[in-house]
């Protein structure tokens, strides 16, 4: 049974910092590609980041570069997003997803077969 569970969310102010992160289980974690999505309140999810399995190719939503960083520890399972001057429009719950893969890690959230349940990232205006 594979389980993804992130944590890390919560309320920050304009321009602070959070770091996100994703737990997996029941899957041999160095085999996936491995993404973060956020769903803003009546807006459909969009892709933030993804890391391939070996964490040699990045890549980000324009609205993140430069902010944003993804990471990986494949001994302890576990996916970080670090987000740095965070801003109001930032706000939204924040997912990882996970979708076996030795190839780049996709941008398009129907390519990942796995999900977890959301943490909330608000960012006051």
């Amino acid at each position: 049974q594979v389980q993804l569970v992130e944590s890390g969310g919560g309320l920050v102010q304009a321009g602070g910092s959070l770091r996100l992160s994703c737990a997996a289980s029941g899957v041999t974690f160095g085999n996936y590609a491995m993404g973060w999505f956020r769903q803003a309140p009546g807006k459909e999810r969009e892709f933030v980041s993804a890391i391939s399995w070996s964490g040699g190719t990045l890549y980000y939503a324009d609205s993140v570069k430069g902010r944003f960083t993804i990471s990986r520890d494949n001994a302890k399972k576990t996916v970080y997003l670090q987000m740095n001057s965070l801003k109001p429009e930032d706000t939204a719950v924040y997912y990882c997803a996970a979708r076996p893969s030795f190839g780049v890690p996709g941008r398009d959230r129907n390519e990942y077969n796995y999900w977890g349940q959301g943490t909330q990232v608000t960012v006051p205006s």
